[in-house]
């Protein structure tokens, strides 16, 4: 099974976008099975007493816009023992890359990427909580997802 954690600062917008596109992607592709897919923040702003905040209502309208349903996903922290539990660690941004490796004590196997990395222009993930352009972090996520889904069935399956 492939493991994914997509991570981004709050984990209300940017990475739980890319966990469910992708768990759409891999599903569409009769490829479900083969994955567990999910997302976390860096921070814990969006976590209170225990229980995270669910995803912010315009993304979870940007997704549901496109047949996504979010349901019951809640923020979570990522935590040091994350770095043992995936396969690939993807965030949305260099303060987020800055922040994972600070996190998880660096990345000693390689698994830390950023999402674009995986399309023809490596970039940070358009981050909406600032710019309230969510159909930009929409395209962005989508390109990236679907780079990362070819790259893996090119060289992880």
């Amino acid at each position: 099974m492939i493991k994914i954690l997509f991570i981004c600062h709050g984990n209300i917008c940017r990475s739980p976008m890319a966990e469910f596109v992708m768990k759409d992607m891999v599903a569409k592709a009769g490829l479900a099975d083969r994955f567990y897919i999910a997302s976390a923040a860096t921070s814990n702003e969006e976590i209170w007493g225990g229980r995270g905040n669910p995803v912010y209502p315009p993304a979870r309208a940007k997704l549901e816009e496109h047949g996504l349903r979010c349901d019951g996903k809640r923020a979570v922290r990522l935590v040091k023992a994350d770095y043992d539990r995936y396969d690939f660690l993807i965030g949305m941004d260099d303060r987020n890359m800055f922040n994972m490796k600070r996190m998880l004590g660096g990345d000693p196997e390689g698994k830390m990427s950023m999402l674009l990395d995986y399309t023809d222009h490596p970039r940070n993930v358009s981050d909406p909580w600032y710019t309230d352009d969510f159909e930009s972090t929409w395209i962005d996520v989508n390109d990236g997802c679907r780079g990362l889904l070819s790259y893996i069935i090119r060289n992880c399956m």
